[in-house]
């Protein structure tokens, strides 16, 4: 039990601060804000664009464009991981959707990225919620896009947020999800829900504590963080994983979180008491596509959002694959499933 609630103090920690630098791979990755982690497609084109939430905060996003358009086109928005930027793991995603036939929309979520918002660096179940919904208005008022054939993809912590907004947002006709977090059941309860109601009251006592700092100093405080400067072999292989994307040249990027910052150490708070994913059932009858790792430490969390939703439901197991696998590893992402799925449902 105290491996495990060890476990889960760690895995806190990454999920609402983030990755210490590695110095040894700092002289190897590229830092200049204008990098991509991966390769510019000859099949698209990619041009960058502001729009407001419903909070008037500007979110900035890529817009992919398939090359030949010539009718409306469905059109998808996608985000993720919780602490990424849209130059990882959403881009990817967006860019390869787009060399299918789809408008997509990769952004950065509010008070991250280029994207605006202040204090930096904090996260909101409601606000990154309603910025799918934001991504939704600015796709449909697009004139090559069919308003009616809107989708969104959400990864990693914004798996949550997407299927969140998806239940709220009924302009949505169908959402998908990789490698899923929901971020208010893990703030509050901890990996595998280890964390007791003792534990989490005096995490709670502890962020009151923290507020208190925040106010003396007219500022707000990074999280602490416990990681060693570089990996020493001895972590849980999940934390090695997320180290191998975000602090290596693979995943790196300047302006990600997990990168290259840390959550404001308040950040927890709005997550506490707020269980985004009640409403699961009132995402039917628009279909809804979990994909999880087979080996992910975060499958439970696909697995009983799927079991908590309405038909028309699908639930994806990928072998041999990793909670970071499905975030830009082409062999293991079902690019093939996600195209079917999206062209057989925005319709």
């Amino acid at each position: 039990m105290k491996k495990i609630l060890a476990h889960t103090m760690m895995f806190l920690t990454i999920a609402g601060q983030s990755f210490s630098q590695n110095n040894e791979n700092t002289t190897k990755m590229n830092t200049a804000p204008n990098h991509y982690t991966f390769q510019l497609s000859d099949k698209v084109t990619r041009q960058k664009v502001h729009f407001k939430n419903r909070y008037g905060i500007t979110l900035v996003g890529d817009l992919y464009l398939p090359q030949n358009q010539h009718q409306l086109l469905s059109a998808l928005a996608v985000s993720g991981p919780f602490g990424a930027v849209k130059e990882q793991s959403s881009g990817l995603y967006a860019q390869t959707m787009a060399e299918r036939g789809f408008v997509t929309l990769a952004f950065d979520p509010s008070y991250t990225g280029e994207s605006g918002g202040e204090p930096r660096n904090v996260a909101s179940p409601d606000i990154n919620t309603e910025d799918f919904s934001a991504a939704v208005d600015f796709l449909g008022l697009q004139k090559n896009i069919d308003r009616n054939k809107i989708g969104i993809i959400g990864i990693c912590g914004f798996a949550g947020f997407a299927l969140n907004a998806t239940a709220i947002d009924k302009r949505i006709k169908a959402v998908a999800t990789t490698s899923m977090y929901d971020m208010t059941r893990l703030m509050s309860r901890g990996y595998n829900d280890v964390v007791t109601a003792e534990q989490r009251t005096q995490n709670l006592e502890h962020l009151a504590q923290q507020r208190w700092k925040d106010a003396e100093n007219q500022s707000f405080a990074p999280s602490s963080n416990n990681l060693p400067e570089k990996l020493t072999g001895n972590e849980p292989q999940f934390v090695k994983d997320y180290f191998d994307y975000y602090k290596t040249p693979r995943g790196f990027h300047v302006r990600s979180i997990n990168s290259n910052a840390s959550w404001t150490a308040t950040n927890p708070m709005s997550f506490m008491n707020m269980p985004i994913l009640t409403y699961m059932k009132e995402i039917s009858p628009r279909p809804m596509f979990v994909i999880a790792g087979e080996n992910a430490h975060s499958r439970y969390f696909s697995e009983d959002a799927y079991k908590a939703a309405a038909e028309p439901k699908e639930l994806m197991i990928i072998p041999d694959a990793v909670h970071v696998d499905l975030y830009d590893r082409m062999d293991k992402i079902p690019f093939n499933k996600l195209v079917m799925f999206f062209n057989s449902n925005l319709k």
